[in-house]
């Protein structure tokens, strides 16, 4: 039996296929590996496509598209390897990008999930925002990389080039136990997409295990594929599924003092938008805090699950002071100025 399946979700991504899958197909050639398309009911000519070209690649044809999330999950419940890879379709991997961390993986038990360094496809010699050298996030739940602090992106001059233990692993090439995955209930449909993976890491760590990144191990990720980085709907899912995200996982000693800074804190980006000009995206963040109150009783339900399975929610790797404090007041824009 193969052990990795690499499985790449589409949806209406034919020009994506066409471009990436070539280098996935080349340099996952093990036979511990498969690679698998799971298709988000695409309207495009991605089925032909694949039929014709590929014909030897297992495809999951999945009725309707189920988003990022529940498409993956949809898709990985079908499958029975000791190892999956959620890897974007608009991602190009290299040579030896597979075993650094199958390696990893058969020797460390304890380590639940991982990702390769993520590089930019258009700029080669940085980080690309989606992952960098592995993910952090600050104790109010703004995510930031080694490699990248909000939007600032640097140039991989290899000095983050051990492997490390993060608190997330990205979406774009998420290396994880199939066992762990689905005991710790695969990731959130009610995301639909963005932070889903966050939210899962945080779900893995308070089970005990370990995330780390392996640089050892590059792949080279477009990002913004499929809505692009400035879209109002964009910003609604990352400010909708941040506090998804949460109000989940937060310790209760936390949970109300984070909430309410956080509250205030949209509050002000809210603003900001508004003075700005920039209606479409304060009505995403005014939305967002709708779509959360009004499944606010669900979240709660989805909390109080989660808590027998908890056995440490005390991280290392969140960091203590506010990440959006550090950058702008203290210029701290590179992960080395942090004080870990």
């Amino acid at each position: 039996m193969n052990k990795i399946a690499v499985v790449i979700l589409n949806w209406n991504g034919k020009s994506l296929l066409e471009k990436f899958l070539p280098s996935v197909v080349q340099y996952s050639q093990r036979e511990w590996a498969e690679v698998i398309v799971a298709d988000n009911a695409s309207t495009d000519d991605s089925i032909s496509f694949l039929n014709t070209e590929y014909p030897d690649i297992r495809l999951i044809q999945l009725e309707e598209n189920y988003g990022f999330a529940d498409g993956y999950n949809r898709a990985l419940d079908q499958l029975s390897h000791t190892y999956f890879v959620l890897l974007n379709s608009d991602v190009e991997v290299s040579s030896n990008w597979l075993d650094p961390i199958y390696e990893t993986f058969e020797n460390n038990a304890d380590i639940a999930a991982a990702q390769p360094k993520i590089k930019a496809y258009h700029h080669k010699d940085s980080f690309e925002y989606a992952g960098g050298a592995g993910g952090f996030i600050d104790y109010l739940g703004y995510p930031f990389c080694r490699g990248r602090i909000l939007d600032n992106i640097e140039v991989d001059n290899k000095q983050y080039d051990s492997q490390k233990e993060i608190f997330w692993a990205s979406g774009a090439s998420l290396f994880i136990r199939s066992e762990v995955y689905k005991a710790a209930g695969g990731l959130d449909a009610d995301f639909f997409a963005h932070m889903e993976e966050i939210d899962l890491c945080w779900r893995i760590k308070n089970r005990g295990y370990k995330i780390i990144v392996e640089p050892k191990s590059t792949v080279y990720h477009v990002g913004g594929a499929t809505l692009p980085n400035h879209s109002s709907r964009k910003l609604f899912l990352n400010f909708r599924n941040n506090l998804f995200m949460l109000h989940k996982n937060l310790p209760g000693n936390k949970f109300y003092t984070t909430f309410l800074t956080r509250m205030l804190l949209d509050g002000v980006a809210a603003l900001k938008f508004l003075v700005g000009g920039e209606f479409s995206h304060f009505s995403a963040v005014f939305k967002a805090h709708m779509s959360f109150y009004a499944s606010l009783s669900k979240s709660r339900k989805k909390r109080k699950s989660l808590l027998p399975n908890v056995s440490t929610n005390n991280h290392s790797e969140i960091y203590k002071n506010s990440i959006i404090f550090d950058y702008y007041l203290r210029k701290k824009q590179h992960f080395t100025d942090l004080n870990f």
